[in-house]
């Protein structure tokens, strides 16, 4: 999990800085140092005009651009008349496209590995119409009016055909499913403020599910059905005395009988047999299901993944913002939404799996671009509003304002930071 999320944020930071770097050397300005990584530093290398090298902490990185006011604070030579090679000596359209190079190669980088993974692996979903069940309402999906059996047949008055769908109008305010029930077509409502709960960690996997029928799959070695002696391709027919059809009601039927013995009636190739086991204290036997349900795959051609690819990428954005929103309106806890690196280190997962680290990374690198467009001081965002504000009044700020901006930017972000850290320890509790 930690090598994931350094690798993960050393890739985003050096290639947002190095946006930085590549612009203002493009315009002439001397970069006089290139880290990634924050002091104490590990090692560097001299190479003409610029430092470059890698810091102790691998959570972050800059580049120092003569002659500007940044992080760094240094303004003992901004009293001086500007150098030519400064950035305080160039027009500000050029210092604008300089502020903005980190968060463009952040995009760029973003919709290249989103456009990569959907050109090599394509799209892999249920589709709306082949979930002929309907859906398993677990806890929040109740709470909300949706009940078993239930077949969600429109979003907003819209018919979609990706069941995920169903998760992404989460973010959105005033929403609605449409769904069948009973061979009636009735609405049900979505709290605006809903999001929250289904963020929630300690909510997970109680929204809703498809219903599917299955089979025995993958058997834990040493679990009660191994031991037992279920193989795969076997089909549960009863728990006891209560029938078996779908996934969800063998889930339901063993967690009635945690830590108990329970008698498990299977079908193997048309024989039926009967197998004594003990159910675990978590209410489980020890397998996963192979689910007869069809899941589908689009693949795409290069120019499709184009779109689609870039589409997926400012998703990310959209999402971002709808989420801003609906903190912004009260309608979800920031202290429930912000994270720090302990929650990006969570999302990597224990285990390494290089497509789900491309796609984390990928979707880190737009929210990055998204966070380092706001208009903070200290942020690129910030630095982006004052160099706006010169080229339309055509008036400069003072070298002292951008000095005062930037230490009441990085309070904020460092009080932001101290948050955020300390909700995830919070949370670990």
């Amino acid at each position: 999990m930690a090598g994931q999320l350094i690798l993960g944020l050393s890739i985003l930071v050096g290639l947002h800085e190095l946006g930085h770097l590549l612009t203002a050397k493009l315009f002439g300005m001397r970069v006089e140092k290139y880290y990634i990584g924050f002091p104490p530093k590990v090692v560097s290398i001299q190479r003409g005009e610029t430092e470059y090298g890698i810091g102790a902490i691998p959570l972050g990185g800059f580049v120092k651009i003569a002659g500007m006011v940044d992080e760094s604070l240094d303004t003992k030579n901004l009293s001086a008349t500007p150098e030519p090679w400064e950035f305080r000596a160039k027009p500000a359209w050029q210092r604008l496209i300089v502020m903005l190079g980190g968060i463009f190669v952040n995009v760029v980088t973003g919709i290249i590995i989103f456009v990569a993974l959907t050109y090599s692996n394509g799209r892999y979903y249920y589709d709306n119409s082949d979930l002929k069940y309907g859906i398993v309402a677990h806890q929040l999906a109740q709470e909300i009016g949706l009940k078993t059996g239930d077949k969600i047949v429109a979003i907003n008055g819209k018919a979609f055909n990706d069941f995920a769908d169903v998760n992404k109008v989460l973010l959105e305010s005033n929403s609605y499913y449409t769904v069948e029930r009973n061979g009636q077509r009735t609405d049900v409502l979505i709290p605006n403020n809903f999001y929250e709960k289904i963020a929630d960690k300690a909510n997970a996997g109680q929204f809703i599910d498809p219903v599917f029928p299955f089979k025995v799959g993958e058997i834990g070695v040493g679990m009660p059905a191994a031991k037992a002696g279920m193989k795969m391709g076997d089909r549960i027919v009863k728990v006891n005395n209560t029938p078996i059809r779908f996934y969800h009601e063998v889930k339901a039927a063993l967690a009635q009988y945690k830590n108990q013995q329970v008698t498990i009636e299977i079908d193997r190739a048309g024989q039926t047999l009967t197998l004594p086991m003990k159910v675990t204290e978590e209410g489980t036997i020890g397998f996963f299901p192979d689910s007869e349900l069809q899941r589908r795959h689009q693949q795409f051609t290069l120019g499709e993944s184009l779109v689609a690819g870039t589409n997926q990428a400012f998703g990310v954005v959209f999402d971002q913002i709808k989420a801003f929103g609906k903190i912004f309106r009260g309608e979800m806890s920031a202290q429930k939404s912000l994270g720090s690196f302990i929650t990006i280190g969570k999302v990597y997962g224990p285990s390494w799996d290089w497509n789900r680290f491309w796609s984390i990374t990928g979707l880190l690198s737009m929210v990055l671009a998204f966070m380092n467009l706001l208009p903070i001081p200290a942020l690129d965002g910030g630095h982006t509003v004052f160099l706006l504000y010169e080229i339309i009044s055509g008036r400069k700020p003072s070298d002292q304002f951008l000095e005062g901006a930037q230490k009441v930017g990085m309070v904020l972000l460092l009080c932001l930071m101290v948050f955020a850290i300390g909700n995830d320890i919070f949370k670990l509790f």
